[in-house]
């Protein structure tokens, strides 16, 4: 039976790749984001080439919505195996420029919104005794980057916090996996920034393929950190 992984974010970016990797791969897609439009295209795309694939739309910072997203995928698949907390939203302003709804906004998506997707499906995954929790995080959890104080603020939270649950969690069989990628090509960045960079920033599939080589390991194994950058280091 294939198995049925959920994708946060997966309008755009990182998360539209996993979706296609994961399905290419023989996974039951479960693709959700604010946006209903792109992940439509996206499902449609998905099922073209062969594939189970289903969307929903779910906004991370409302326990309602995560929870009736959760019945639905339990009502459509039966299980969740393996869930990848991908929806993240930034702001590049220094401290000082950074407003409290901005700051808010970017915990209650990035942090919150993965304890409350995680909290929703860890008891299926308990109950299993096996799934995996992938997390999409970033280098900036433990790097320095100025303008960006609410969004490593928000990635470093994810790093604790995910730590502390994969210590609590091994005795059911359950992995976490923490993915750090660098600079990478998705529409966080603004056009100008991907225009200067985009030489040497990483693609949204790269880091797609190698969050699907994480999920792809033996039962017994689970690879805990991945960071990526790209071949020239930080921009």
């Amino acid at each position: 039976m294939n198995r049925v992984v959920w994708i946060t974010g997966a309008s755009t970016g990182i998360g539209f790749e996993l979706a296609k990797v994961f399905a290419k791969s023989g996974y039951i897609i479960v693709a959700t984001a604010r946006r209903k439009s792109r992940l439509v295209s996206l499902v449609n795309e998905i099922r073209f080439a062969g594939h189970e694939a289903y969307a929903f739309v779910c906004d991370v910072r409302s326990e309602r919505s995560i929870i009736g997203t959760k019945k639905k995928i339990l009502e459509k698949c039966g299980t969740i195996d393996i869930l990848i907390n991908n929806a993240s939203i930034t702001t590049f302003k220094s401290f000082i420029d950074t407003k409290p709804p901005e700051f808010d906004d970017i915990l209650e998506t990035n942090l919150r919104g993965s304890y409350l997707t995680t909290r929703a499906v860890m008891p299926i995954m308990m109950k299993k005794k096996r799934g995996h929790i992938i997390n999409i995080l970033s280098v900036a959890a433990n790097t320095v980057f100025t303008n960006s104080s609410a969004y490593s603020a928000s990635k470093a939270g994810m790093l604790a916090m995910f730590n502390v649950i994969r210590a609590e969690v091994r005795k059911f069989n359950i992995k976490v996996t923490n993915i750090m990628p660098g600079a990478t090509d998705t529409p966080m960045w603004s056009s100008a920034s991907r225009q200067k960079y985009q030489h040497r920033m990483m693609t949204p599939k790269e880091i797609a393929e190698i969050t699907i080589m994480a999920a792809s390991q033996p039962k017994k194994v689970v690879i805990e950190d991945i960071v990526i950058k790209p071949i020239k280091g930080d921009l």
